[in-house]
């Protein structure tokens, strides 16, 4: 992956060797182009041995009187990341496991590590929420802080899916990338999902507070109504939670607002959604099995369903199917 400086004097990236090849091509970075990889710092493009013959050209062309393409703008930088697959894909439910067991153990630290900085702020920040008083301010703090920390914490897994450089402190990225937008697409998905259950809600209101207000004991059959009300409001609401499952990685891998990341997760995720929702079931039986393992284990096993969902979005949103597979 690489980054460059435009002409504009704007960083633009990070970008993938193709990319990068494509733009020379087209004459939009030339030899002098400041560039940084994961393992370098800023130099030259005409230093890089990969690009050497590209940015020969690239220079040849300049000096032929040929004017450089203009380097891509802000909006059309933001255009290039939102390329996405649009065709045809086979989500592999149990690859998706495997690869995601795979690379926890060869990515132990980092990925563990960042598991266990969301669930520390989440401790810290609920821990806080019941205090007397002053815990309604950490209970909205927390509302505001989950879709950045976990829309982070999903992109830090993408990046060691891709073998990108990352490390465990970049589950941060969310916050100082892309705040409004994470926690926009959190809180609505959240809002929506919610009015699912307006229903048993009004079930349990017409049902059950006659009795409560009574104060007898509601009858068998008043329960079993609304319990029954209640299941069936899962079900849209399950139907969502899957649609908008992969909304925070597409506000930071794609550079999308949040409404048209949701739009966009629904598009895709719908071409076989019950794919998608065999991998939510499996990700949740593995971590049933965590939980039973004196509760412990939920802390391996919540990083291999993390990694397991980002192997589905390469599949899903880049057609890599390789990465499922």
């Amino acid at each position: 992956m690489y980054k460059i400086i435009g002409g504009d004097g704007n960083e633009y990236g990070p970008v993938r060797l193709e990319v990068m090849q494509q733009w020379i091509a087209e004459n939009r970075v030339n030899g002098e182009t400041q560039v940084r990889g994961e393992l370098t710092e800023w130099k030259p493009l005409a230093q890089f041995p990969e690009f050497a013959t590209g940015s020969a050209q690239a220079q040849a062309q300049a000096s032929a009187g040929g004017a450089p393409a203009p380097f891509a703008t802000a909006s059309s930088a933001r255009a290039e990341r939102r390329e996405v697959f649009d065709g045809d894909y086979q989500l592999d439910m149990g690859g998706c496991i495997s690869r995601g067991w795979a690379l926890l153990k060869a990515n132990f630290g980092v990925l563990f590590g960042g598991v266990m900085i969301y669930f520390g702020v989440e401790f810290l920040v609920g821990g806080l929420s019941v205090i007397p008083l002053i815990g309604i301010i950490f209970t909205l703090a927390n509302w505001v802080i989950t879709g950045p920390l976990m829309g982070g914490l999903l992109y830090l897994f993408l990046r060691v899916v891709r073998g990108e450089a990352a490390g465990a402190g970049d589950i941060f990225d969310g916050f100082r990338r892309a705040f409004g937008q994470l926690f926009l697409g959190q809180l609505v998905t959240s809002m929506l999902m919610g009015l699912c259950l307006l229903p048993a809600l009004v079930a349990g209101v017409i049902i059950l507070l006659p009795s409560i207000t009574h104060h007898t004991t509601p009858e068998l059959p008043q329960i079993l109504m609304v319990g029954g009300v209640a299941a069936l409001c899962l079900i849209p609401m399950l139907y969502l939670q899957v649609s908008w499952m992969f909304t925070l990685p597409l506000i930071l891998d794609k550079g999308l607002e949040f409404w048209p990341a949701m739009k966009l997760s629904w598009q895709r995720v719908n071409v076989h959604w019950w794919q998608s929702f065999g991998l939510m079931v499996l990700i949740g039986l593995v971590n049933v099995l965590g939980l039973l393992m004196c509760l412990v284990g939920i802390l391996v096993t919540v990083p291999i369903g993390l990694a397991a969902m980002m192997y589905a979005y390469e599949t899903i949103f880049s057609g890599d199917n390789s990465q499922a597979s």
